[in-house]
């Protein structure tokens, strides 16, 4: 996904329209793919949602010593109780993390790189923190890496990416930190991926499975929103990574919007001019035998092309379509911005994450119309 270029004023919070919605999917959650294989990510479609949030450092200074003493005073300014506070009270059943993307710096030591390249990772373990926070909570932690190919200067520079070894090297990186922390960490979110053999595939996966036998991973082609195929990019991978870009009247966005394109904006809905907009929803628990999964930002572009206030839905919106991927079995993680100085989620952006939540554990008890202004507030 694209990066966040910045973190905009967050348009103030909505409470949910009049209008009915009805209870999330009950039906059974299948513990078994339809090759017979064990469903590694069944646990997702049964939970509630997941959050994730886009922790990205580019140290300032003019020398590598200056930059590493920047990462350290960004690093150690992350408030986890707050943090940890936040997350419970979304009542979400996993969170993402990212250690880092394409800045080379991350947010975790890691023995590989550290006696590789010292520098590019914090003194603090900011990430076990974490980790040890949300087992307390009975929350599993899922961890963010850009791919190889990505350009990250560390992969370029460090890992030597696209010469003789930069694969293997590259994996080395990441069962480092899949080895650091165990069973701590659930679950994988890799992005920027492109094609390659099940072999490959299976030695990627075995690095994230080295600390633990039953994380899951996905590898992310941005299928959802690049206008190709939606199947997996991956047919070994344990959920679908499922990039959204944009949601328009409940549904998916699947025509790309590309940054620096003809992009207008009619009656109020983006378009690239001359090409019509299309759609999908899921339709089934499984995409080519892959749990189907998507990554959903809201107040916080991963697209350029799609201004962040695109990305921020009224509650019935955004319920409605959980609902919708609930019913058939699907998994959702809901992406939002951070404020990188202290590790703090925007306060509107968090209500609205609570108002999910709480709906989420009342959907069997939801109130109809009438009673939405003394549970939700006033509608609009």
């Amino acid at each position: 996904m694209t990066s966040p270029r910045s973190l905009h004023v967050l348009l103030p919070a909505l409470v949910l329209c009049a209008g009915a919605l009805s209870s999330a999917h009950s039906g059974e959650i299948l513990a078994t793919r339809l090759d017979g294989q064990p469903n590694r990510a069944a646990w997702m479609a049964r939970g509630t949602h997941g959050v994730m949030v886009h922790y990205l450092i580019a140290p300032k200074g003019n020398t590598p010593e200056e930059k590493t003493a920047d990462l350290n005073r960004v690093v150690d300014h992350f408030d986890v109780e707050h943090f940890l506070k936040q997350i419970d009270e979304t009542k979400a059943d996993w969170l993402i993390l990212t250690l880092g993307q394409t800045t080379g710096y991350f947010c975790a030591p890691n023995a590989y790189l550290d006696a590789k390249a010292p520098g590019h990772t914090p003194r603090r373990d900011l990430v076990g923190e974490i980790a040890q926070g949300l087992r307390k909570q009975n929350k599993r932690l899922f961890l963010y890496l850009a791919s190889g190919s990505s350009g990250d200067p560390v992969y370029r520079d460090v890992l030597a990416w696209g010469t003789e070894g930069g694969y293997d090297r590259y994996l080395e990186f990441v069962r480092s930190y899949a080895q650091r922390y165990g069973d701590l960490v659930a679950g994988w979110w890799f992005d920027g991926c492109g094609p390659q053999s099940d072999a490959d595939w299976q030695k990627w996966m075995a690095a994230t499975r080295s600390g633990n036998a039953d994380a899951v991973a996905a590898f992310s082609g941005a299928e959802f929103c690049c206008g190709g195929p939606v199947n997996p990019l991956c047919g070994l991978e344990d959920y679908h990574a499922g990039e959204i870009h944009l949601l328009e009247d409940g549904k998916i966005r699947r025509d790309f919007l590309p940054p620096g394109g003809d992009i207008v904006v009619e009656n109020g809905k983006l378009r690239k001019r001359g090409q019509e907009a299309r759609y999908y929803m899921p339709d089934a628990q499984f995409i080519d035998n892959v749990q189907w999964h998507c990554l959903l930002p809201i107040d916080l572009t991963f697209n350029p092309a799609v201004p962040n206030q695109f990305c921020h839905y009224r509650d019935r919106e955004l319920f409605r379509f959980v609902e919708d991927v609930k019913r058939v079995g699907g998994a959702i993680t809901i992406n939002v911005p951070l404020d990188t100085q202290n590790g703090h989620i925007f306060e509107d952006t968090h209500a609205q994450l609570v108002r999910l939540g709480q709906w989420l554990a009342d959907k069997s008890t939801h109130p109809q119309p009438e009673d939405l202004k003394t549970c939700w507030g006033t509608p609009e």
